[in-house]
């Protein structure tokens, strides 16, 4: 995939996913964008899959361009931003123009990949939770890899409305309602004891600066996202360390106690961790699972990219237990939670 057709690609996927803002700005740079700046060069140095399976360059552009706007940094590109209207030339000019004049920025702004930290995907994490304690009713350690700001590790203290059944506790920091399609989870209470995360660069959103970090991923035109992120913060008390994922899950591994459900998630993360560290992961996650009990069992939770499944749509949602090395294909997700197809 060349660069422009990633701007492309983005493109699309922003402007079905609700975003027609977003569609506008990628698709300008698909037709404007110059290779020959410091910064089109340093871009070119990307290697394998640069679009939304892999490095996410477009994205990386997006979000810099967004927290020029929340930092005030560039009155042009404010104008052109909501709640303001641009039309296609003065969007452009502002796009174009902001590119050039914080080139310094963008080489820095690059180097990390997206941090959404998108609260909706806990939709999908619920449900799965349900499933698990389903199989193997403990309490729970929680353990997430690449969990940005540490929002998705407090799911339980979220709502899930579904057509039949609202899950979550009473006085839920937020209600989620994505578009359900499928049977009803298991109807269960998971117990998270302890939860506990890792990123190699962590958003610490009790400053203004991490807040405003994991903002710039959330699309200027669409202000909803910003209110359920606000909320969920409301509540956060995970710590996220700032390490290699792996590293951090071995030992992690390696503390879980007794007469507990060590639970491990990740959200549209794995893609995001070089191949050698995918497979070191996957074997040490099984070996673990290889001494489980039913009295110390562990679950995997993911929705990630499976890009190898033509045609599919949205994340796959997958949940692997231990003892038995039982794996749950239980539907799949909108990468924004928007909505669930869920398979029980």
């Amino acid at each position: 995939m060349t660069l422009r057709e990633a701007f492309l690609h983005q493109s699309k996927s922003c402007a079905h996913m609700g975003s027609p803002l977003m569609g506008r700005v990628l698709g300008i740079l698909a037709d404007r964008w110059d290779p020959d700046t410091a910064l089109g060069q340093k871009m070119a140095e990307y290697q394998g899959d640069i679009g939304p399976a892999g490095h996410s360059l477009p994205l990386r552009i997006g979000g810099g361009l967004h927290a020029l706007v929340l930092q005030g940094k560039d009155a042009d590109l404010i104008n052109a931003y909501p709640p303001n209207t641009a039309d296609d030339a003065a969007l452009e000019s502002a796009v174009l123009n902001a590119l050039k004049t914080h080139e310094d920025f963008f080489l820095d702004w690059i180097r990390h990949a997206p941090q959404t930290n998108e609260v909706r995907r806990s939709a999908a994490l619920i449900p799965m939770a349900h499933v698990a304690v389903s199989h193997f009713d403990r309490p729970i350690v929680l353990s997430e890899l690449g969990a940005s700001g540490g929002l998705n590790l407090m799911w339980d203290h979220f709502a899930l409305d579904t057509p039949k059944h609202r899950f979550g506790p009473e006085d839920a920091a937020l209600t989620l309602s994505p578009e359900w399609t499928g049977p009803v989870p298991p109807l269960c209470s998971p117990q998270v004891v302890d939860r506990s995360g890792v990123d190699l660069n962590p958003l610490n959103l009790k400053n203004k600066k991490g807040r405003m970090a994991l903002l710039s991923y959330l699309w200027a035109d669409q202000p909803h996202r910003v209110e359920l992120t606000r909320s969920a913060t409301s509540v956060l008390k995970a710590k996220v360390e700032q390490g290699d994922a792996i590293d951090w899950l071995e030992q992690r591994l390696a503390a879980a106690p007794e007469g507990h459900m060590h639970m491990i998630q990740h959200t549209v993360a794995w893609q995001y961790f070089p191949a050698e560290a995918q497979a070191r992961g996957t074997a040490m996650i099984e070996a673990a699972g290889a001494n489980a009990t039913p009295e110390t069992p562990l679950a995997w939770m993911q929705m990630e990219t499976d890009s190898n499944t033509t045609g599919a749509v949205g994340a796959a949602l997958t949940l692997r237990l231990w003892p038995g090395d039982i794996t749950l294909n239980l539907g799949r997700a909108d990468f924004h939670g928007r909505w669930i197809n869920w398979a029980g």
